[in-house]
This record gives structure tokens, C-alpha cells and sequence, in this order.
């Protein structure tokens, strides 16, 4: 791949660029500006984690107090205020498909491929702007269409977010509203990675190559072309489901293959795990420098790791499907395969241990969600190798201990890092600080309860309680092989309950902190990426003009300079600059 950088619009002048301001529906409604685009993926997916929340919520009242009102949505699926067992399958399939395809997926590649690319470049957008305000519109609609399907006949989808056949073939009409929505989501994802890609390969700044690029830059890009390859897959799944559906084929039921629809889902679905994680590694690796003040440990190897994880995300799909009956040589590949992404993993986690040891570290809420990310992921990620054992995840695949395993990953990997991403990003968002106090209560709030919720579920499910189940305690005078682990279940649940609660001063801080709080200065974390030089928030067309980058945006404490940081775009003297060439030929 060529380090070559483009030029556009070298020496040209705010003046030359004078543009008619858009009014406030050209503006919000229809902007094709890439910082008001990646802030509506931000306050979309938000709306979409309260409903996501709430959900997971009902799921959780539900094993707990089996035969009382779940409240909210018991009313919607039951007169009774009861969940009988197909309306809990609604529950968490929507729940689950809320979560991954309308809360992180969109603010973690939407809103931070939006709003951080062309800042961290030096592009005044994208490649394409008006096929990045479409990619946006298609998911608030792919959310209506979605939750349609609590109003059509026989509910919602309630097949799983896998959505296996035949089950799903049968099912109500809100699976055809799913498949429908999923792959207009998919339509988005692969819009959006159009323009990430192009716009990196083709937009940068003079100056900026692609081993000068931060790790964020990095992760969305290789997080791009895993969706490219991946996603139409997905979307092939799902209009053969709708054809077996509607249509009277059988590509996947009665005559067909339901094990074909397993395989091309999970050809997506595993590799959308590291669509889910990658862009927050680099979030990440960001923040930890920025606060660490220093520069990230092993710069290329932390970018040819995420490589690395995104090509073997690609071969390891079949230890979803182990318990299929799939050939035992076949399965030992993809266990030792499965193995084998721990390597690049761990990389990243002794990089980011590396970059820490030694540093002066500030304890920020965008840093203290940065050190929860990595040790949550790591714990998830230690669970994900003994799983990746076919005889132990034959014992383990249907029980709680997956529920653990995946919620340890996705919140307290992705979630912390959006956490994270959110907290440092948000003065050049929104002109604002967020308030420290109440960021600081809503992270220690939220890693307590995190942890009291989900770390339990590891427990029950090495007692072999399954997933899925509706209920596990029963009446009085019966006998039941998990009711003794009922207690689990409420502690899980009052963790819930309150792990949701803590989740509203989020909310709160965001919205006081737009309208009344401290106003941000340029630079508020003495941090070296080109968006820190612009004002906040950034005008339209960012730049003017195009900046010159004369090094990698990790420079903390460098020995050039009496501050602990030098910016991506300052120049330095003839003899500094010499030394600064040397240091970088000699990989320092």
C-alpha cells in the first residue's frame, strides 16, 4: 500500500472557500457536513441505548420475577402485564439487535469515522458528502422499520439476533420488518466504508502518511474493509430469508440448508465483533497516550495487530457452530485459528500496558473509561481463548457463561470505549466541557454495577444455566434444576437496575453540558492531532488552509520541545527538524 499523500487545495484561503451558510434544515436536516453527520449517528444511537437498555432491562425483571408485571413492556406484549415465554424471546432478540446494529456500530464507526477522519487527515470532509448524509438517513429508518414489527401481526422478531431457520422462516411478520431493516443498516455500513476508505487513501494532508495517522484513523479503516467484505454477505442471508418467507423457496427450510444461513451469518457476524471493537482499540490508544503523555508503545506494531485481528476475524466463523456436527478436523482448524487472534490481542494489551508504565498519568473521565476498557477487555478476552476449545464450548455454548463472555466484549469493550471517545471528543463536538464530577460518578457508578451485573453470569453458566430460558424458578412444591441459582439472578438483576440508573446522569451531562457548559478551549488536552489546532467546534470545511504534517500525532515529552507535547503540524527549526528525522528513521 503506497504512503503517498495527496495535495488538494494546497495554499488556498478561507476567502476562496466563502460558501452560502445552510439554514437550519440544510443544516441539520439535510447537512452533508461531516462533523453535524458523525453527531447524528451520536444522538441516534443514544436514543437507540435507551430503548436498548430498557429492553435489556425487561429481560432481566423477567428471570428474575418470573410471574409478576414486567413493567413498560409487559403492558405493550400483554394484557396482563406478564411476559409468557415467546414475547421474552422478543425481548432479547430486540434487545440484542438494538444494541449491536443501532447503538454501537453506528456511534462507534458513524459518529467517530464521521466527525474524526477528516480532522485527523487534514480534509475539509469527505470524499463523498452527499453518500454520507444518505448513509445516515438509512438507519433512523431502519430503526422505524424494526420496531414496526411490535405492532404487525404476532409481534416483533423472536428468533434470536442470529435468526436461525427454520424458526425464523416461521416466524411472525416482525421478522420480515427485521431482515428488512438489517439490511438497510448494512446498505449504511457499506456507504459509510465507501467514503472512510476513499477519503483516507485519497484526502490526506501533505505530509500525513498512512504511518503518521493516528490509530483511530487506522482502526475505522481496517474496520472499513471488514464491513465491505463482510456485510454483503449478511444482506444475501437475509433476502434468501425473506424469499424462503414470502416467496415459497426453500434455501433454508423444509428441502433447504438452514446450516448454509449459519454459515454465511456468522462469515459476517464474527467479524462484525471486530466491527464492534476494533474502531474502539483505537479510541482508545488515542486517549491513553494523550493522558499517559506519552507517545503509544510500538506505534506499528499496535497498527499491523489490528491487521492481523481483522484477517484472522475472517477465518474462525466456524467456532460459532461447533455444536453442528461439523467435521472434527474441520473444527480443530477453526480452533486453533480461534487461538491464534489472541496473539495480535494480546499485542494491543501490552502495548497499551507499555504505554502507561512510566507515564504521568491524568485521570481524567476520558482516561479513567480508557483503563476500564482494556482491563474489562481483557477479561472478556481471557474467557474467549479456553472458549475457543471445541470440547468446552460444547459444554459451555448454550449457558450464561456466553452471555458473560460477549457482554464483557461489547460493553465493557465497546461501551466504555464510546464512553471514552464521547468524554474526549465532545469539547470539539460541541464548543463544551462535559462536567468532570458527574463524568467521574457516572464511570465508577457504571463499573461497579457493569461488573455485579455480568461477571455472575460466568458463575451460573460453569453451573451449566442455559440462555435463553424464560425462567428459571418455578412454583412452590415443584422441582427445578436452577431455581437454586435464583439468587444469582435477582443480584443480576438489581445490578441491572442499577447500572441503568447511572446511565442517566450520562445523559444528563451531555445535554447540561451543551447548553451550560464550560466553554472549551482550542486545545483542552494539550493533545497533538490536527483537530486540537481548530476552533471548537470546528467551522465548515475545517481547515483553511490545508495543513503541512511534519510527524506521527504521538509526541508526548519529546525532548525537541519544552512542552510535553508537539503538534502533528508545527514546524520546527532546521537543526530540531534534523534530529526529528533521525529519531524517526531510527523508529524512536
Amino acid at each position: 500500500m503506497s504512503t503517498t499523500t495527496s495535495t488538494p487545495h494546497v495554499g488556498e484561503t478561507h476567502a476562496e472557500h466563502e460558501h452560502h451558510e445552510p439554514g437550519l434544515i440544510g443544516r441539520y436536516i439535510f447537512s452533508k457536513d461531516h462533523k453535524v453527520i458523525g453527531v447524528q449517528f451520536l444522538f441516534t444511537g443514544l436514543i437507540f441505548l435507551i430503548l436498548g437498555g430498557l429492553l435489556a432491562l425487561a429481560v432481566r425483571w423477567r428471570i428474575a420475577w418470573p410471574t409478576s408485571e414486567v413493567p413498560l413492556f409487559g403492558k405493550m406484549l400483554d394484557d396482563a402485564g406478564t411476559v409468557t415465554g415467546s414475547e421474552y424471546a422478543v425481548l432479547f432478540t430486540m434487545h440484542a439487535s438494538v444494541m449491536i446494529f443501532f447503538v454501537i456500530i453506528p456511534i462507534l464507526v458513524g459518529t467517530f469515522g464521521n466527525f474524526v477522519i477528516p480532522l485527523h487527515i487534514g480534509a475539509r470532509d469527505m470524499a463523498f458528502p452527499f453518500l454520507n448524509g444518505l448513509s445516515y438517513w438509512m438507519m433512523p429508518l431502519a430503526g422505524i422499520i424494526i420496531l414496526f414489527g411490535f405492532f404487525v401481526e404476532g409481534g416483533a422478531a423472536a428468533a434470536g439476533w442470529t435468526s436461525y431457520p427454520p424458526l425464523s422462516v416461521i416466524a411472525s411478520n416482525g421478522q420480515t420488518c427485521w431482515c428488512i431493516s438489517l439490511i438497510l443498516v448494512g446498505t449504511s455500513s457499506i456507504m459509510g466504508s465507501v467514503n472512510y476508505i476513499t477519503t483516507i487513501i485519497k484526502m490526506r494532508a501533505p505530509g500525513m502518511t498512512l504511518h503518521r495517522m493516528s490509530l483511530t484513523v487506522w482502526s475505522i479503516f481496517i474496520t472499513s474493509i471488514l464491513v465491505l467484505f463482510g456485510t454483503p454477505v449478511l444482506t444475501s442471508a437475509l433476502i434468501l430469508q425473506i424469499l424462503d418467507r414470502h416467496a415459497g423457496t426453500t434455501f433454508f427450510s423444509h428441502d433447504g440448508q438452514p446450516l448454509l444461513y449459519q454459515h454465511l451469518f456468522w462469515f459476517y457476524s464474527h467479524p462484525a465483533v471486530y466491527i464492534m471493537i476494533l474502531p474502539a482499540m483505537g479510541v482508545v490508544s488515542d486517549v491513553l497516550s494523550v493522558f499517559a503523555r506519552k507517545p503509544i508503545f510500538g506505534y506499528r506494531a499496535m497498527a499491523y495487530s489490528m491487521v492481523g485481528i481483522s484477517g484472522l476475524g475472517y477465518i474462525v466463523w466456524g467456532h460459532h457452530m461447533f455444536q453442528s456436527g461439523m467435521n472434527p478436523a474441520l473444527g480443530t482448524t477453526f480452533m486453533i485459528s480461534t487461538m491464534l487472534i489472541a496473539l495480535p490481542s494480546a499485542v494491543k494489551t501490552f502495548n497499551w500496558l507499555g504505554t502507561l508504565w512510566g507515564g504521568n498519568i491524568q485521570f481524567t473521565t476520558p482516561m479513567l473509561n480508557a483503563l476500564a476498557f482494556v482491563s474489562m477487555f481483557v477479561i472478556g478476552g481471557l474467557s474467549g481463548i479456553f472458549m475457543a476449545a471445541t470440547p468446552v464450548d460444547i459444554h459451555i455454548h448454550d449457558t450464561y457463561f456466553i452471555v458473560g463472555h460477549i457482554h464483557y466484549v461489547l460493553f465493557g469493550g465497546s461501551l466504555f470505549g464510546v464512553f471514552a471517545g464521547v468524554a474526549f471528543w465532545f469539547p470539539k463536538m460541541f464548543g463544551r466541557m462535559l462536567n468532570e464530577t458527574l463524568g467521574k460518578i457516572h464511570f465508577i457508578g457504571t463499573f461497579i454495577t457493569f461488573n455485579c451485573t455480568f461477571f455472575p453470569m460466568h458463575i451460573v453458566g460453569a453451573a451449566g444455566m442455559p440462555r435463553r430460558y424464560a425462567a428459571y424458578a418455578v412454583e412452590q412444591g415443584t422441582t427445578n434444576t436452577w431455581a437454586h441459582l435464583q439468587p444469582y439472578n435477582e443480584f443480576m438483576t438489581y445490578s441491572a437496575l442499577a447500572l441503568g440508573a447511572f446511565q442517566i446522569l450520562l445523559f444528563v451531562n451531555i445535554f447540561w453540558s451543551i447548553f451550560a457548559g464550560k466553554k472549551a478551549p482550542r486545545n483542552p488536552w494539550n493533545a497533538n492531532t490536527l483537530e486540537w489546532t481548530l476552533p471548537s467546534p470546528p467551522v465548515h470545511g475545517n481547515f483553511f488552509p490545508i495543513p503541512e504534517v511534519y510527524r506521527g500525532p504521538y509526541e508526548y515529552s519529546s525532548p525537541l520541545v519544552a512542552e510535553d507535547y508537539l503538534p502533528q503540524s508545527r514546524k520546527l527549526d532546521p537543526e530540531a527538524e534534523e534530529k526529528e528525522r533521525r529519531m524517526e528513521a531510527e523508529g524512536h
